[in-house]
């Protein structure tokens, strides 16, 4: 399984939000700019929340595992797996999410004297937030699942073995 790039992370923001920006300036040209929901910043603080307790419950669970406590769970490497694809899969439409609240965020910044703007604009730049907070999660998540190096097979200036 391939780690997550920030870089493919931050293109993902970025073109998002280029394109959510000059889709939201058209459409409030051409008529009424639909409203940024209150419910996206909650939806995405709730999938961090999942994973920040994910990852916590794994990284704990590893480390009594890996200190071989009487009593301790393993973790099922299915299940580890699955948790990371999980992750990236989250990071990935967080990445696409609050780029497009933030092109809207960065439309709506020349109609911050409507007061409905002015919220909306709030809850965009939230979602941004929450978006970036999914992000970090994920990757703290794949960071406490990664394998350790095994430096016994493959000694330094070595060819690496299949």
């Amino acid at each position: 399984m391939r780690e997550l790039r920030i870089r493919v992370l931050a293109g993902v923001f970025v073109v998002a939000g280029v394109l959510s920006w000059a889709g939201a300036r058209l459409w409030n040209a051409v008529g009424t700019l639909p409203g940024v929901p209150l419910a996206a910043p909650i939806v995405l603080a709730l999938i961090a929340a999942v994973l920040l307790s994910t990852a916590l419950s794994l990284r704990a669970r590893l480390k009594a595992q890996r200190e071989r406590r009487p009593g301790a769970k393993g973790v099922d490497p299915m299940m580890a797996a699955r948790a990371v694809v999980f992750g990236q899969a989250s990071a990935l439409v967080a990445a696409l999410v609050a780029g497009m609240y933030g092109g809207t965020g960065v439309a709506l910044l020349e109609l911050l004297d409507i007061p409905a703007r002015r919220d909306q604009a709030f809850y965009a730049g939230f979602s941004v937030l929450t978006g970036i907070a999914v992000i970090a999660a994920a990757l703290f998540l794949e960071r406490v699942c990664k394998l350790p190096e095994d430096d016994d097979q493959n000694p330094p200036g070595a060819e690496p073995t299949a």
